[in-house]
């Protein structure tokens, strides 16, 4: 089945207004947060997040635009608040930035926000247009900041053009949160140096475990696998972290940092299950609907919008909301060191 334009916007704002209903899953969680990967594609090879050799999708296996437009339409339908475009790296997917326009609008309306994950290396020349498409907060991905510590962690990364985005997007107004996987034996001690940083440059800060998704070959992975409890207890002895009451349904617990005026989160999905509240689902850049990252049951919402149109394609999301578990299963161990799931990070979007 091919989609137009016009076929996506199958329904006038007030309509979908007046039809929303909530997605509710077993346990009770209103789930409308979606984040869409919108490429398997990446400018980086993070050593966390992919093999240096990756073999990406081709074309007929990824949703169209039109067609992550009309998923993502659907799903506000259904009462989706906040969507996130992610990737691999989502900037680098040639005429993304019309769908980002196309669904801005409904910000302040139908949607809460639509935000942006990146590693940064298109803001330069994206910064501008991301703000004029109703984007107002973007998370950028940034491990070290040693241009060659950089390079080694992202393998292809160049810090000083991530820098020059940053730089830009803080310009024209973008609210910038920086994250940052925490990787034993890498930067585990410089942690608190980009912690400083990013106070000195007015970003919030979000530290995050590797989670065992891909395989890296070997026991890679819990290698590299830092606890944030430790972190957490180095950070102290440097900073006064005051625990937030926020809470958003996602899986970061917040402190204020008083000595750079920032916030600080902590992305716990192996030491500190983050379940409980979780509000949203993935869609992958092929059309599979991940109602858990730490889990592999999915539904393929690309074959029901092919094959049967966006009526079945609402069924089918609410039969799949009915199918989310109460929680993931990721973990790490010498016993199993490597792979919870089996997909990559770049493909379920980070």
């Amino acid at each position: 089945m091919i989609f137009s334009l016009g076929d996506i916007r199958y329904s006038s704002m007030n309509e979908i207004n007046k039809n929303t209903n909530k997605l509710i899953d077993p346990f009770g969680r209103t789930v409308d947060y979606l984040r869409v990967s919108v490429t398997d594609r990446c400018d980086f090879r993070c050593t966390y997040c992919m093999a240096e050799e990756m073999k990406f999708l081709p074309k007929k296996d990824i949703l169209s635009l039109e067609e992550l437009e009309a998923v993502c339409r659907v799903f506000i339908k259904l009462g989706t608040r906040k969507i996130r475009l992610t990737g691999g790296e989502p900037l680098v997917r040639k005429g993304i930035m019309q769908v980002i326009s196309n669904l801005g609008k409904e910000v302040g309306n139908s949607l809460d926000e639509i935000t942006i994950t990146t590693n940064g290396s298109q803001l330069e020349t994206k910064a501008e247009e991301l703000y004029n498409a109703g984007v107002r907060r973007i998370n950028v991905s940034l491990d070290h900041l040693d241009p060659d510590k950089f390079k080694e962690i992202t393998r292809w990364g160049d810090l000083e053009k991530v820098k020059r985005g940053l730089k830009k997007a803080s310009e024209i107004g973008l609210k910038i949160k920086i994250n940052t996987v925490a990787i034993s034996g890498f930067n585990q001690h410089h942690l608190s140096e980009i912690l400083r940083w990013c106070g000195e440059e007015s970003f919030d800060m979000t530290i995050i475990e590797v989670m065992p998704m891909g395989d890296l070959g070997g026991d890679k992975r819990y290698g590299q696998y830092l606890p944030l409890t430790q972190v957490r207890n180095e950070l102290e002895k440097k900073f006064t972290l005051t625990d937030l009451p926020e809470r958003t349904g996602g899986p970061a617990r917040y402190f204020s940092v008083k000595e750079t005026n920032n916030k600080l989160g902590f992305i716990t999905p192996l030491t500190h299950n983050f379940c409980e509240s979780c509000n949203r689902v993935r869609l992958t850049c092929t059309g599979i609907l991940y109602m858990c990252l730490g889990q592999d049951d999915n539904v393929d919402l690309k074959i029901v919008l092919r094959d049967k149109g966006l009526n079945a394609l609402e069924d089918a999301i609410r039969k799949a909301i009915m199918r989310k578990p109460k929680g993931h299963d990721f973990e790490i161990s010498r016993q199993s060191p490597n792979v919870s799931i089996n997909r990559h990070m770049s493909l379920t979007g980070g």
